[in-house]
């Protein structure tokens, strides 16, 4: 078995109206969670490796997991870097096999950002591996990502049209609404459903990404606060919104704040439960039990991606 990019798995969600769940990785429960969940739901899966994972756990670590859990498992998984800054680590994670980069140039201005996304997806396809950018600007914070509410800025859609033809980048990262983070929003959540479809109309071809797609289940937000934790006032996007935008080209959805709740609730639980209990395993076990719970959830009745092996 061989990890694989996200062209096949796009191309059967474009058609089905159902997205890929992307979810970032940092450990091996975590990895084991997100494909036992994958696999039992007869799934594809993207794997996400961002900034902070890279330096909490190290990419050659993290890439030799990866490729553990494809022999383990027998699925298709893309192994993506997330937020990509720059092309020389876009460059290092191709070279060191990874088969889906994210260029994030959108901090720079319109014209910069094609010329570095253009960079990178010459590089890139030239060795078979798919890119994925982003235009627009999210709010709230992600490892190194920190973006100012007050200069969020919603993806235009005829430079989205622009931008796709001037680089031949293979999926879009969009603006519309969504955050990343545990406080995604201040009044009622909102998602422009209009700049959605009026971008898909455009690009109908282009596979559409949302970032910032976490639900923040109040649940597990309750759980991590009765274990001891100190979460207040988190709220995210209502799962019933991520499921109507994948009805209009979303066919990669990020999800990593849910699965830091879960798994962190549990291992919580376990510890206040068991207090002579030291051994990792055990708390690990349980906090990798949760991140398959929460990932089988996601993929079966958020992006309704059963069974599209």
């Amino acid at each position: 078995m061989a990890l694989v990019t996200s062209t096949e798995m796009f191309r059967k969600a474009l058609a089905s109206n159902h997205a890929v769940g992307a979810f970032n990785v940092n450990n091996m429960e975590i990895i084991q969670g997100i494909v036992d969940a994958a696999k039992a739901e007869k799934a594809p899966v993207i794997l996400q490796v961002s900034a902070g994972a890279r330096k909490y756990a190290r990419p050659a670590y993290l890439l030799k997991l990866v490729e553990a859990a494809v022999l383990d498992s027998g699925i298709d998984v893309c192994l993506h870097l997330d937020h990509g800054e720059d092309f020389e680590i876009c460059k290092k994670c191709i070279d060191d096999g990874f088969t889906s980069v994210m260029i994030d140039g959108s901090k720079y201005p319109f014209e910069e950002n094609i010329a570095l996304t253009k960079k990178v997806v010459e590089y890139a396809h030239a060795r078979g591996v798919v890119v994925e950018a982003e235009l627009g600007k999210l709010a709230g914070v992600e490892d190194n990502v920190s973006v100012d509410e007050r200069s969020a800025k919603f993806t235009d859609p005829m430079e989205a049209k622009e931008f796709v033809e001037r680089t031949g980048v293979d999926s879009l990262a969009i603006a519309i609404g969504t955050s990343h983070g545990a406080y995604k929003f201040k009044g009622d959540p909102y998602l422009d459903y209009e700049r959605l479809k009026e971008i898909h109309a455009l690009i109908p071809d282009t596979p559409l990404v949302l970032h910032g797609a976490s639900t923040v289940i109040q649940e597990f937000v309750d759980k991590c606060n009765e274990y001891g934790g100190e979460i207040p006032g988190a709220q995210g996007v209502p799962e019933e919104m991520i499921t109507e935008a994948c009805k209009y080209g979303i066919c990669k959805v990020n999800i990593d704040t849910d699965l830091r709740l879960a798994m962190t609730a549990e291992v919580r639980k376990y510890i206040k439960e068991n207090p002579k209990e030291f051994d990792p395993r055990k708390y690990l076990a349980a906090g990798r039990d949760a991140i398959q719970g929460m990932v089988q959830h996601k993929i079966r009745d958020v992006l309704k991606g059963s069974d599209t092996l």
